[in-house]
Parts: structure tokens; sequence; C-alpha cells
């Protein structure tokens, strides 16, 4: 009985450490870029893709130009955009075109409405294929189509965070993001989320660094 921890400490010890101010410093360097693409996480169902709307409607009413891309295989970012309407998704856009021997057009997979651009990724039927793949494959055909080059001022990525294989971190992985966002609660699967998307966040900063003095070095051996 002696090993049974006391919980009632524990409690009040997470408690204090909520009310401490954090001591990391947050950076606010002007942005690096013209496009801001900002990367929202968290767990299923705890308000993202609610958030994201209301966001992007926001900036777009602020005369914003705004892109919304759900990388969520249920495909319900844009659902409250487009009045619980589900929109074609680049995926299944892009199987179809293939079908028919057709190119995908901008045009069939990016929406507008209340003056937001939106478009949702989607991901393969059950059973059929990997999530994370079909994220993959559909950033690779928007680079296809110039996703880079459509000069918009914000471009938000609503993320599924407690899916931890390669396509869900992609924006992270690639540098794609200027910003992370995490959307959490108390509970405990949010902090699961947090933690897993601030460690792919660490990770890479590292990688970034080493490749980076790799670069310098050889460069001053060159």
């Amino acid at each position: 009985m002696n090993d049974v921890p006391n919980l009632k400490s524990f409690d009040a010890r997470l408690r204090e450490e909520a009310h401490e101010e954090p001591t990391l410093e947050i950076p606010h360097d002007p942005p690096s870029k013209k496009t801001q693409i900002i990367a929202i996480y968290g767990k299923g169902g705890i308000g993202k893709s609610f958030t994201l709307a209301n966001l992007s409607h926001m900036m777009a009413e602020m005369g914003k130009r705004v892109l919304l891309i759900g990388c969520d295989p249920k495909s319900d970012t844009t659902s409250l955009l487009f009045g619980g309407k589900a929109c074609p998704t680049i995926i299944e856009t892009s199987t179809r075109k293939k079908l028919a021997g057709e190119e995908v057009k901008i045009g069939d997979v990016c929406f507008k409405r209340g003056g937001v651009f939106a478009m949702e990724l989607g991901g393969p039927e059950v059973g059929r294929g990997c999530g994370g793949r079909g994220i993959i494959h559909g950033f690779e055909l928007l680079e296809k189509l110039g996703f880079h080059d459509w000069d918009f001022d914000y471009v938000l990525l609503d993320f599924l965070g407690d899916v931890v294989c390669g396509g869900f971190g992609l924006p992270i992985a690639r540098d794609m993001a200027q910003k992370v966002i995490l959307v959490a609660s108390n509970d405990l699967q949010s902090l699961y989320v947090a933690n897993n998307v601030c460690s792919a966040v660490e990770y890479f900063r590292r990688q970034c660094r080493h490749r980076g003095a790799g670069h310098k070095q050889g460069r001053r051996h060159g």
C-alpha cells in the first residue's frame, strides 16, 4: 500500500503548474514570406474545424485573401462554410479525372464561399489505403497546380493531431508552415496530441539546424 501515490497532492501540484507563467519566449519575428501558412492540429472532435471556419471567415471580412484546406480524411473542415454540404475532395476528383483521362484544374477542387477559398484533400475509402499517403498525394497535386503561387495572405491547414504517420506531419517535416497552432483542452488525449506535435516541431528544427550547419561547412571546404 505504500506504493500507491497520493493523488490529492499530485492534483494540487498540477494545478500550481497550470497557474505558472510560461518561461519560454514566444518569437515575434516579422513574416519572412507574404503568404503565411498556418497548420492547426488537435485531436478529433476538439473543435479545430469550427474554429478554423470562423477564423477564415473573420480574416476574409478583414480583406485578407484566405485559403482553407481540410487535411482530415473525414473531410468536414469546410462543411460549416458550405452550409453542411460536402465539397468534392481532391483525392476523389483526381481519381475520377484520371479514369476519364483528364487533367485536374483548380476550379475542380477549389471553391469559394463568404470570401473564403476552400478545398478538402479527402482520404481513401476504409481499408483501401493510408490517410497519410492521401494527404501527401493531395499536396503533390496542389504543388503541380501552382499552390505556392496563388498569392494568398493566409493558408490555413486543418490537420488531425492524434494520428502520427508521416502524411499528417507533412507541413512540419517539409518546413511548409510558418506557424503551428494547437487546439486543446485539459484531457489526456489533448495533451498526448500536444506532446506529439511539439516533439515533431523540435525534431525537425534540429534537423534543419543540422542541415544548415552541414551546408555552411561544405561551402567553407569547397
